[in-house]
């Protein structure tokens, strides 16, 4: 079970496997599961379809390698793909013995639940509303040997400045930052995607942004003593050709352009509905992520469910109660039966 610590105490126990999809269901609105709410461009459709050729033979992850080395600057030996983040979060939880794990919370709790299930007693290390949820390196204990954070974080939507996560390194010490959704905010600020600093992993997912969460297509990228390490543990073939597929069309110059203007159209889709929440009286974290987290009370959860409405609840995220939701964000007009149905409720 995770260990309590740094400002946790108190909290009843999260469900660390509770995910925006249990959530979504047959009738209901779905803001509850943070994938672009779009269509797959048309050359991201063929290279998948086309896969099923390339199905006939066992996976080979050099050609993606070195694609996503490329798209990087980095070296083939610098990028591990996997099997989506969640097969990159289970090879770090098992690639050492680690003394003391340390998760920054509120953040997806994939990482978390990987580490207690590779056996591993986990120190949490909180970030709080009372300041933006902001990122203070001193709070994390010195004889912290893995540290793991989020940016953009998982609810809150906030990116970390990249000096300030830098501020985490030390020797004997493993930072893994979870940039799972970066793709997704213009111009990836703050990404320590491209960066060569001993100790330093980033993990990355196509999930989101090219709304294929069922092909699984997930990366490394850092240190390549640590990604030699990861690889040793990574069953033979665990990425699929679909997964390879979509990680060397997603590389190409055009996605590069394409994924440019869906976080441009996020951003838009995201500041209505922020706008729309603020002007109803609830209160929101200033992040910057495809989704929102919004205070808004007890009850409004499932309330908002029984009016045909899905959203993420929050308590399941360490240091958040049952008075928090994740909202996705989604076109306008999706949007606005979300806030039309708030209205109903809040009246």
């Amino acid at each position: 079970m995770p260990q309590r610590g740094d400002g946790v105490s108190g909290l009843s126990e999260p469900d660390l496997h509770h995910h925006g999809d249990s959530e979504a269901g047959p009738g209901l609105l779905d803001f509850a599961v943070n994938v672009y709410a779009g269509q797959r461009p048309d050359w991201l459709e063929h290279a998948l379809h086309a896969s099923l050729d390339a199905a006939r033979s066992y996976p080979q992850t050099a050609p993606a390698r070195a694609a996503l080395a490329a798209r990087h600057g980095l070296d083939a030996a610098e990028v591990l793909p996997t099997a989506g983040a969640s097969e990159a979060f289970d090879l770090v939880a098992r690639a050492r013995p680690w003394r003391r794990p340390v998760v920054v919370h509120p953040q997806y709790t994939g990482p978390h639940a990987a580490l207690v299930a590779a056996g591993h007693t986990v120190t949490t290390v909180l970030c709080h509303d009372t300041d933006g949820f902001a990122l203070h390196p001193d709070a994390i204990p010195a004889d912290a040997d893995l540290v793991v954070v989020g940016n953009p974080t998982n609810p809150t939507g906030i990116v970390h400045p990249a000096a300030t996560l830098c501020a985490l390194l030390r020797p004997g010490r493993v930072v893994l930052v979870d940039e799972a959704f970066l793709d997704a905010v213009p111009g990836e600020p703050e990404t320590l995607a491209g960066q060569r600093r001993p100790g330093l992993l980033v993990s990355r997912s196509l999930t989101k942004h090219w709304s294929i969460p069922g092909i699984r297509a997930g990366y490394l990228l850092g240190d390549p003593a640590l990604l030699t390490e990861a690889a040793r543990l990574q069953i033979p073939w665990s990425v699929s050709a679909p997964a390879l597929a979509a990680m060397l069309a997603c590389s190409e110059q055009r996605a590069l352009r394409e994924g440019d203007r869906r976080a441009g159209q996020l951003a838009s889709w995201r500041a209505h509905l922020a706008d729309g929440l603020t002007s109803r009286g609830i209160r929101l974290v200033a992040g910057a992520a495809p989704f929102v987290l919004a205070q808004v009370g007890r009850g409004l959860h499932q309330s908002l469910r029984a009016n045909g409405i899905a959203v993420r609840r929050a308590d399941s995220f360490p240091g958040l109660d049952d008075t928090w939701v994740r909202i996705a964000v989604r076109p306008p007009p999706m949007s606005d039966q979300l806030l039309s149905a708030l209205d109903g409720i809040l009246r």
